[in-house]
């Protein structure tokens, strides 16, 4: 039996905004998170502006103990356990570390490099012959899977618990992870989402790629100019994504608010072959990945409201935009609106997805298309395959029923959901 899959829970923590609440607000008035960080300048990066939540010592104390606190430094375990606890009780359930064990739910929680500062922290102490004091939690805050171990300590969830890392696809790719779970009834909820680290260790390598922007240092938030002509690469984000998915069936058992339906999608990877590489997708695979996704999810092009797309404000924006046209076949005012999320926080890196699910969830309940700010100069070869009406530079109240996001991440892997507004 195959059963329909919605979204009951989010969580966010974002550059633009912490809590649902502030990140929505931040989409609808186009509030861009991106900063400059003299730590950056100090180390002699071409680029130093980034995009970094705002995590008050008062907000961790209301998630974290003292005790769990002491010797804590991983800020992407932090992000996602705020964000996953965030999303369980936005979905209407209780935090009770002393819980009866759930084998009903689980959790697949992403990330790309996790701990890197408390990592560099303990290499100091082992070099100077301290390994006494390296504390008792270094492994768990270093161990990729660490989110995943620290959110489920808190939980108790008895079914599958995972950590998956795909890059900038990991978060899109948790979300269907978890949807093939319950749409098989292998699990009746899932726990999804992603997180990311900030700062120059988990910075540092891009940079040294040139594939970052060096050219607003003195204007942050002009920085991240996905589609844009005066593009000159990504400015670098941080941050979590969580979303809790739920059996239709479930959520209507227990009368659980629903954002919207997940109705399908595609993973898979272009193998770094025909024009792929460890940068740039293969164009084949991407629009494979599309049209399956479509397939899967038994929806049509022309369904297609509007689209979230990876847009990372580089040399392949234009490809992309190409690759959705030939996978859609729709094109100039045909096109569905499309945004990118990394306008106003950054690239997020392997919290990229789940932060930019959160965003198509949020304007599909909400009703609206949060803005592509600074871009005003549409890239001439974006001209030619869509209508500038298409990429919206205001926030805009329209009718949206089905949304599209898709993740294109290092390696040339490949993954595309779609989100479908609920009606009861």
């Amino acid at each position: 039996m195959s059963h329909r899959v919605v979204i009951t829970g989010l969580g966010v923590i974002a550059p633009n905004g912490v809590g649902i609440s502030q990140f929505t607000e931040a989409l609808k008035n186009g509030t861009s998170g991106i900063t400059f960080h003299q730590q950056l300048k100090d180390l002699n990066f071409s680029c130093q502006i980034g995009g970094v939540p705002n995590i008050t010592d008062e907000l961790q104390s209301k998630y974290f103990t003292d005790l769990q606190l002491r010797g804590f430094n991983s800020s992407g375990i932090l992000y996602g356990f705020i964000a996953g606890i965030d999303a369980w009780k936005d979905a209407g359930f209780q935090v009770n570390p002393n819980s009866k064990l759930d084998y009903d739910t689980g959790l697949i929680f992403g990330t790309g490099t996790s701990g890197v500062e408390k990592f560099r922290e303990a290499i100091y102490k082992l070099d100077d012959g301290n390994v006494r004091r390296l504390g008792s939690t270094v492994v768990l805050q270093t161990m990729a899977s660490g989110i995943s171990a620290y959110l489920n300590g808190m939980l108790g969830l008895g079914n599958q618990v995972t950590t998956n890392s795909s890059a900038c696809t990991t978060g899109t790719e948790s979300v269907l992870m978890g949807y093939d779970r319950i749409k098989s009834g292998k699990a009746k909820r899932m726990l999804v989402g992603s997180c990311s680290d900030y700062g120059p260790y988990v910075w540092g390598g891009f940079d040294a790629m040139h594939v970052m922007t060096y050219r607003y240092n003195d204007n942050p938030e002009k920085g991240s100019r996905p589609m844009s002509a005066s593009a000159s690469g990504f400015v670098p984000g941080s941050g979590a994504g969580a979303l809790v998915l739920e059996s239709l069936e479930s959520a209507l058992e227990r009368g659980a608010n629903i954002y919207a339906e997940v109705l399908g999608g595609d993973v898979n990877s272009g193998g770094q072959r025909q024009g792929g590489t460890l940068t740039a997708p293969n164009p084949e695979a991407v629009q494979r990945c599309i049209r399956n996704a479509l397939k899967n999810a038994d929806v049509s092009s022309s369904k297609i409201d509007a689209i979230n797309g990876h847009l990372t404000a580089t040399s392949k924006d234009a490809i992309e935009i190409e690759n959705w046209t030939k996978a859609l076949g729709r094109k100039h005012q045909d096109f569905p609106l499309i945004n990118s999320t990394k306008s106003l926080v950054g690239h997020c890196l392997a919290a990229a997805g789940s932060i930019e699910c959160v965003a198509s969830i949020v304007q599909l309940k909400e009703q609206f298309i949060a803005p592509n700010i600074n871009c005003e100069d549409l890239h001439d070869n974006i001209k030619e395959l869509i209508d500038v009406s298409r990429v919206p530079t205001q926030s805009i109240v329209c009718n949206l029923q089905v949304i599209a996001k898709a993740s294109f991440g290092f390696g040339d892997v490949n993954a595309c959901v779609l989100f479908k507004r609920f009606i009861p």
